[in-house]
């Protein structure tokens, strides 16, 4: 987890917060990477709140990550956006 993007994404500037859980899923005897947003609110007590219940309470192979993300904008203009990356080794499990 990158704490810099974390502690951007917490930030009290009135913005959207978004909370992703990343993770890798048995589908027809296939696996699936799934990016699913879990939680949003505008409030970065709430959100800092949710992460940190999130990670503590996360099985195996799960991933977490919160952005910080400002209304009526293309988010791919942004420097970082509401996105995780899984690769083929994460789905084959190794």
């Amino acid at each position: 987890m990158n704490d810099d993007y974390i502690k951007m994404a917490l930030k009290d500037d009135g913005n959207l917060k978004v909370i992703l859980k990343g993770c890798v899923e048995n589908v027809a005897q296939e696996k699936v990477g799934v990016v699913s947003v879990v939680y949003l609110t505008k409030d970065p007590k709430k959100a800092e709140q949710k992460f940190t219940e999130y990670n503590a309470n996360k099985e195996e192979g799960d991933y977490y990550m919160v952005y910080n993300c400002p209304l009526d904008t293309f988010l791919p203009s942004l420097g970082h956006y509401p996105s995780i990356e899984i690769h083929q080794e994460d789905l084959n499990g190794k």
